[in-house]
């Protein structure tokens, strides 16, 4: 009986603050597979390195990841960064965990869950590219270009998104809805109830 309760709080819960379906599981399958089949031509006997971004940008490499067809390996960082309000980052970055190995002589892609202003990204950029990797590129599964400050090139792009705040496949409220295996578009009314907290704060990807 417990645990009818907390699924039907839970069901209750995400109807107050999940929206529409922007793009179900099988939309997001049929684009990462098509991600990883141009990763895999371009990256033909290359020494490939995924770098994800913690926490949000882990299920998207482990997805991605599994459709490119060539040896590879992965490894993290976990920033805390800044945002303000609509998920929109500021740019004032610091690593909490750096990667595990060299990337020297490597080449990288970056693959992130959402980039918007650019300016963490860019951040990322200039601090890998220091470390004198043998290429590297941006692989993201949203891309809010909306708001882009920054002037950077992302390579490979999923999808385009607007203003929508949005939740699952990694992107989280609160963290929370991350494993939702669709992305859907977060009712406004629950933002604003929580702008003032979304605003300069600091959190983790």
């Amino acid at each position: 009986m417990e645990n009818f309760k907390n699924t039907l709080n839970s069901n209750l819960l995400k109807s107050e603050v999940l929206g529409k379906i922007l793009f179900p599981s099988s939309i997001i399958n049929d684009k990462i597979s098509e991600l990883g089949n141009r990763i895999t031509e371009d990256y033909s006997g290359k020494d490939l390195i995924l770098i994800s971004v913690l926490r949000g940008g882990v299920i998207f490499v482990t997805d991605l990841a599994r459709k490119i067809d060539i040896d590879l390996t992965i490894d993290f960082m976990s920033i805390s960064s800044y945002h303000g309000i609509h998920q929109t980052s500021t740019g004032i970055v610091k690593i909490t965990k750096d990667l595990e190995d060299s990337i020297e002589g490597k080449d990288v892609i970056i693959v992130e869950d959402i980039i918007d202003t650019g300016l963490t990204i860019s951040y990322l950029l200039r601090n890998l590219k220091s470390r004198y990797p043998g290429s590297i590129e941006i692989c993201t599964l949203l891309d809010r270009n909306v708001r882009r400050i920054a002037n950077i090139n992302i390579k490979y792009i999923g999808f385009s998104i607007g203003e929508e705040y949005v939740v699952g496949y990694g992107l989280d409220y609160k963290q929370k809805y991350r494993n939702l295996d669709s992305i859907y578009e977060l009712k406004l009314d629950m933002v604003k109830k929580d702008i003032e907290h979304l605003q300069n704060k600091p959190v983790e990807t």
